[in-house]
């Protein structure tokens, strides 16, 4: 069994390596892509082209045309090198010739810009590709909050500090209003303000400024999920010789001892309570209520396997799903909806991480942190949700005004189209080398803090 156990684990890791490589080479080529397209369109030499780095040597490398294609060995991005452009290859040689046609300083401003966009243009471009493709392919399902019986279920320990209680209608975030529950755990990591309906109240929770803080530090950093549906006690199998009498498929546990329980969240601490005992149960069997007395095994459980449908919890009124289906055409404006609600999401975090009162930067993390969101098991949907949200990501990322970024170069083409002056290429130089070193220095903060919270604490 331990053997099984390893090649699972290993059999996962490397479901997530790939998924992980696959997704961020698509987002850097087509990035770069964008460049290239811009470049060549205006009449730019591209000289290379280059999935990853290459410092010193190529994994492979194959010149077509005026234009060096080529995969890095150092993962860390890519970059297209335009001819007569200070980038991060720091070829300067240029600057002792004549400016030529054919090279990037001697574009109009306004087209050196566009280059320098190309690239996040495509990352916003691909991201509403791809959701519009999930909303044609997978439609949604959605679960309306009100709807949900026995409210949420509060699975993070920063949420329940911050006041939410398993049972939990969650109403507003923000002020804005909550209309399905399997929306909801994005909108909280930003929350200020929470509204809630509890036993018929409406009650608002202010959430403290340092929440993400706290979100990152608890000792639950690992959980993924902040709230779940609750998950009524519906046996779909039953495992165990001492309950195989007692239980059948379908049943559904509502009380234990005497004292009503039905959902897991409810049965599991009662039955952590009588380890290695009989306990008398009620179960709906058919719509009416049955007595059976059931074997408690020693580490508290009933040795069953749950049904987890969501269309069985709906026959049974515990919620009520919203099954939406796009056309392609009506695929297109929940795509540009969704790509809209992301980034305002991603920007409303980005703000998060600036304000130190809030502790989020202690959540920033590099490569580690990105491949943990992605599933252990392949799924196409997951895989293109992930790589479009990652494609935003990138995108902002990269017209933040930091020099070595797409943003800085545009930021100075912008101060030459406002003042009419081009900076100085001694000085494009050594703003690209400053920008290159705050760009190191942030890969290896973000990595190193990766490696300190998985396996130092």
């Amino acid at each position: 069994m331990p053997a099984i156990n390893y090649f699972n684990r290993m059999n996962s890791t490397l479901i997530i390596i790939f998924q992980l490589f696959l997704s961020l080479s698509i987002l850097v080529v087509l990035h770069e892509l964008g460049h290239f397209l811009a470049a060549k369109f205006f009449g730019a030499k591209v000289e290379k082209f280059y999935l990853f780095f290459n410092p010193g040597f190529s994994l492979f490398k194959k010149k077509i045309g005026e234009t060096e294609y080529g995969i890095g060995w150092l993962p860390l991005g890519g970059y297209v090198k335009i001819a007569g452009m200070i980038d991060e290859s720091m070829d300067k040689d240029f600057l002792n010739r004549e400016p030529q046609p054919w090279e990037f300083r001697s574009k109009p401003a306004w087209q050196r810009l566009i280059i320098m966009l190309g690239g996040v243009t495509v990352n916003i471009l691909l991201a509403i590709v791809i959701y519009i493709g999930l909303a044609y392919a997978y439609g949604e399902q959605l679960v309306p909050m009100n709807s949900l019986k026995g409210g949420l279920q509060i699975v993070h320990p920063a949420l329940k500090e911050a006041g939410l209680k398993t049972g939990d209608k969650i109403v507003k975030i923000n002020n804005e209003p909550v209309k399905y529950a399997n929306t909801v755990d994005a909108k909280l990591i930003a929350a200020k303000q929470v509204e809630v309906e509890r036993n018929g109240q409406t009650e608002k929770l202010n959430f403290p400024v340092n929440f993400i803080e706290k979100l990152v530090e608890s000792k639950n950093k690992g959980q993924k999920t902040l709230t779940s549906i609750r998950f009524p006690f519906i046996v779909e199998k039953v495992a165990s010789k001492a309950n195989e009498d007692q239980l059948k498929k379908g049943d559904q546990i509502i009380a234990i001892n005497g004292q009503p329980a039905e959902y897991l969240d409810q049965i599991k601490p009662l039955l952590s309570d009588n380890k290695g005992q009989i306990i008398s149960a009620t179960v709906l069997r058919d719509g009416q209520p049955v007595k059976v007395n059931l074997k408690v095994d020693d580490t508290g459980k009933l040795g069953v396997q749950l049904n987890g449908d969501f269309k069985e919890w709906q026959k049974r009124g515990y919620l009520n799903i919203v099954n939406k289906k796009y056309s392609l055409l009506s695929a297109i404006p929940a795509g540009l909806k969704r790509t809209k609600e992301t980034f305002l999401s991603y920007i409303d975090q980005l703000k998060m991480i600036f304000n130190p009162k809030t502790g989020a930067y202690k959540g920033v993390g590099g490569f580690i942190s990105i491949a943990k969101i992605f599933p252990d098991t392949w799924d196409w949907g997951r895989f293109w949700t992930i790589t479009a949200f990652l494609s935003i990501m990138l995108a902002v990322l990269n017209v933040l005004p930091i020099p070595a970024l797409d943003g800085g170069h545009a930021m100075f083409t912008l101060y030459e189209m406002v003042t009419g002056r081009k900076p100085n290429e001694k000085f494009l130089e050594y703003a690209q080398i400053v920008g290159f070193i705050l760009l190191l220095a942030l890969v290896l903060i973000v990595n190193g803090n990766d490696i300190i919270k998985n396996f130092f604490k």
